[in-house]
């Protein structure tokens, strides 16, 4: 008997849009069922692989209490702890662990590693970071708009920073949820133009911050320099000095403008203290909103497979 191939979540275009309104929904409804004590396991003898080539705070705590309280188990796979560390071809990797565990995140530096990950495994994988995306972020930023303000539908987005994984999944965002993107980047700093083509109707590309940040309803940043950069980090720092997002900037968005980082947060370089600490920032809020988005991922992908 033929089975159906697994449900990835590579990137956020892996959802139509429908599914992406579903899922974020769903996130709610699951986030309203943990505050009010009611449990929910439909995981139960389920098992996450979850393999960090990158460190990480949130993704590995909110996918791992994630799966504890869908009733499963997850497993945390350091380099140092597999043999993809040593250099066990990828496609190998894949075949094995995938007939050992129900779902696999990967968080990782290089996309195509993700992709040839996918390609060979028997089970549902999931995106935990790659250098090109990282959705599961953006299902707890959009999650967290749609708490505070109702839809994002139609609304202004203003992302100010580095054109990097994060800038990429907003683009992807502003085509799945419908709302207007402005980017401002320094000069060599843009997002690809490929991941730019996805929706070059809703993205607007800008080099003056303040002038991307009119009329805005939500601002998002994201620090300078990733994993993998921090050679860069002074020459970033030279180039991104007009971009720190401070109160100036938060007074060209809309009066009621949201703040959102995916952190961790460098005030003083990408964000004020005044800002990211103050009455217009969700930062918190959006932190423990991946452990729900996530939630309602993994009941999408695992539940009825």
């Amino acid at each position: 008997m033929e089975t159906c191939p697994p449900r990835h979540f590579l990137t956020l275009l892996d959802l139509t849009s429908a599914q992406a309104h579903d899922l974020i929904a769903r996130a709610i409804e699951l986030k309203q069922r943990q505050h009010r004590g009611q449990p929910y396991l439909p995981l139960q003898q389920r098992v996450l692989g979850m393999i960090f080539e990158k460190s990480s705070t949130r993704t590995r705590v909110s996918f791992e209490t994630g799966m504890a309280q869908l009733g499963g188990h997850a497993i945390f796979l350091a380099p140092r702890d597999t043999q993809l560390g040593r250099g066990e071809p990828i496609p190998d990797s894949a075949r094995v662990l995938s007939r050992m565990v129900d779902a696999i995140m990967l968080r990782t530096f290089e996309h195509e590693t993700l992709e040839l990950f996918a390609k060979h495994s028997q089970v549902p994988v999931i995106n935990g970071l790659t250098d090109r995306f990282h959705p599961c972020q953006l299902l707890a930023d959009i999650q967290t708009y749609i708490e505070h303000r109702g839809s994002i539908q139609g609304r202004t987005v203003t992302y100010i920073g580095d054109g990097n994984n994060m800038c990429h999944s907003y683009i992807n965002a502003a085509h799945l949820f419908d709302f207007q993107l402005n980017i401002a980047c320094p000069p060599g700093f843009e997002p690809s133009p490929l991941v730019l083509k996805t929706d070059d109707t809703r993205c607007r590309l800008f080099t003056e911050p303040r002038a991307a940040a009119q009329h805005a309803d939500l601002i998002v940043t994201d620090v300078w320099a990733s994993m993998g950069q921090e050679d860069e980090a002074a020459a970033r720092r030279a180039a991104f000095a007009d971009f720190c997002v401070s109160s100036a900037i938060m007074a060209e968005a809309a009066d009621d403008a949201l703040f959102m980082h995916c952190l961790p947060a460098h005030r003083g370089e990408e964000v004020t203290a005044e800002v990211i600490d103050g009455p217009q920032s969700v930062v918190w809020d959006e932190a423990e909103n991946r452990l729900h988005a996530q939630k309602a991922l993994l009941d999408y992908l695992l539940a009825n497979a």
